[in-house]
């Protein structure tokens, strides 16, 4: 599972080796003892990547097999867009945690090239 975090003003890729509904059972079950409030949806977040590591061919490749995009934004970078869950205890926040499955190579990748970037991360969610 990837697990994406937003805050005001940094973003945070990470992998974790625990399945999708039991990361999110837990988080459900924190907020109820917390008395926090927590809104679940379906959606979608985008990060950037440099286009220059010589892996963007495999994670090309690995998008047209799983539920991720590439999309470029100019000459060094590009855009990666997933679908999955998002996590807030406000509706109208941009601050929270996106989370989704992909195959553990997939998310391996992800998080390398992530860790990898020297820019300042940058992310959007919708």
């Amino acid at each position: 599972m990837l697990k994406l975090t937003y805050t005001e003003n940094s973003f945070h890729l990470e992998h974790l080796n625990e399945s999708l509904s039991d990361w999110v059972s837990t988080r459900v079950i924190l907020a109820l003892r917390s008395a926090t409030k927590l809104h679940i949806e379906p959606s979608t977040a985008a990060f950037l990547i440099a286009t220059e590591s010589p892996l963007i061919p495999d994670l090309e490749q690995l998008s047209q097999e799983h539920t991720l995009e590439i999309c470029p934004c100019d000459a060094s970078l590009a855009e990666v867009i997933l679908k999955g869950t998002w996590l807030t205890s406000d509706i109208d926040s941009e601050t929270g945690i996106f989370v989704t499955t992909l195959n553990q190579s997939t998310e391996l990748l992800l998080q390398h090239l992530f860790k990898n970037q020297q820019q300042p991360s940058t992310a959007l969610v919708n």
